[in-house]
């Protein structure tokens, strides 16, 4: 399987250029230490609360690792930029603004020590964005480096459903599929799976990969958000990718006839499988804890009612955990203006705006589409988790949105030296002008 996947260009190497109608091969200046990198950022936001593991791993290690992570992708992209050349984005911009922000209203140590190592770690994610900025050039490649980190996250949820299924389908989270090896929330492995799915899915569309890989991808990544039971994932899955094949509809025939067939299963389905949808969707809960969200807007009201002094309402309380009176706060904007306040909420709700308002104005392509996906994924994903004002899969999948919206660099012109004048003798210029 790991050959097949590697041919194809998914999670494995370059694509075979020339193989394939639009093959695009991954560009020649981009070191494979950029993937590198990009799968230790991908561990770094994997978190370290979540799901009893098989063998108990003590949060003060997991911190340890997903921290080391983080400093290792810092300095190998230092390394792999050392004259430090970046290009200019709108988004790592941003992302520094909102940066500056946290560190004030984290200054307070209102929310404690803990919210100056958050600044310290957000820091040095956005610095490594910085860095990696440089290959930003609207290609694939980041998209390949963000398929194969997830599908090797999600083969670690597979091994460990194999092994330990009680485990892996305990009671305590109502039978929903967590992290056996690596502790991880059903919300967690259903981000990852729809993302990576809606991306393969994509990747067909466009004939950058073969359908037998990206089945591989898709089929078991499909099984195991089913198994997590995440409605936000589901949704966010399926608006992301009519949104972004709709992109497509009006250049590629491909992305029509892949529109009309999922349109009709879905008809079938929903007609089929009404009562079986329901179950699933419903997860045994009751209308009210229903159209509560699960508890969460008992919480989001309660902060919302929370005095603030103006100070607290324009910079927030610093960075913390994402929960309000020890319950988490599932939800980005809230989250974000309960740490970093109205100015913390304003500069995510310009990030959200900005790589819309670009992806709008690019004109139809694979890429785009793959940019729109991510960004809409992320806005409906926001509703009901939180993330957007923090390092995490997130701010990371925005990212990879900003490289594929990224103009293509223009190779510097080639100034080929000026040959030397050939001396010609006085005697021939004489015969030349007879």
């Amino acid at each position: 399987m790991g050959g097949n996947l590697r041919r194809a260009g998914l999670p494995g190497g370059p694509d075979t250029s020339g193989t394939r109608p639009g093959a695009e091969p991954r560009p020649a200046g981009t070191p494979k230490t950029v993937g590198i990198v990009w799968g230790l950022l991908v561990l770094n936001t994997l978190g370290s609360a979540g799901a009893k593991t098989i063998v108990p791993l003590p949060r003060s290690l997991i911190q340890m690792v997903t921290m080391g992570a983080l400093v290792a992708a810092f300095a190998l992209a230092l390394v792999a930029n050392q004259r430090v050349r970046i290009r200019a984005s709108a988004y790592v911009l941003l992302l520094t603004l909102l940066l500056v922000s946290s560190v004030i209203s984290s200054a307070s140590l209102e929310s404690g020590m803990g919210a100056l190592f958050r600044c310290f770690r957000l820091t040095l994610f956005v610095g490594t964005l910085w860095l990696l900025s440089r290959w930003w050039d609207g290609s694939l490649t980041f998209v390949r480096y963000h398929i194969r980190a997830y599908f090797a996250v999600l083969g670690s949820v597979t091994v460990g459903l194999v092994v330990s299924p009680g485990k892996a389908l305990p009671d305590l989270y109502g039978g929903r599929l967590v992290g056996a090896l690596w502790p991880l929330t059903p919300p967690q492995i259903g981000q990852y799976a729809a993302v990576i799915i809606g991306l393969t899915v994509l990747l067909v569309i466009g004939r950058r990969t073969d359908r037998t890989s990206a089945v591989l991808v898709i089929v078991p990544s499909l099984v195991l958000l089913a198994l997590t039971h995440t409605r936000t994932a589901t949704l966010g899955l399926l608006l992301g990718l009519a949104l972004a094949i709709g992109s497509l509809v009006l250049t590629s025939a491909a992305a029509r006839r892949f529109f009309t067939w999922a349109v009709l299963c879905s008809v079938v389905v929903a007609v089929g499988f009404a009562s079986a949808l329901q179950t699933w969707f419903l997860r045994g809960q009751s209308q009210e804890n229903f159209s509560s969200l699960t508890g969460r807007a008992k919480v989001w009201n309660a902060l919302l009612a929370a005095p603030r002094s103006t100070a607290e309402k324009l910079f927030g309380v610093g960075l913390g955990d994402k929960s309000f009176g020890g319950l988490p706060i599932d939800n980005s904007w809230l989250a974000v203006y309960n740490e970093q306040g109205l100015v913390g909420v304003t500069l995510v709700a310009v990030i959200i705006v900005v790589l819309g308002g670009v992806a709008l104005l690019r004109p139809p392509s694979l890429q785009r589409a793959c940019a729109i996906f991510l960004i809409s994924y992320c806005a409906i994903a926001s509703y009901t988790e939180a993330g957007l004002g923090d390092a995490s899969p997130y701010l990371l999948h925005l990212a990879l949105a900003a490289s594929l919206l990224a103009a293509p660099a223009q190779a510097a012109p080639l100034v080929l030296p000026e040959a030397p004048r050939r001396h010609v003798p006085r005697w021939a210029r004489r015969s030349e002008v007879n």
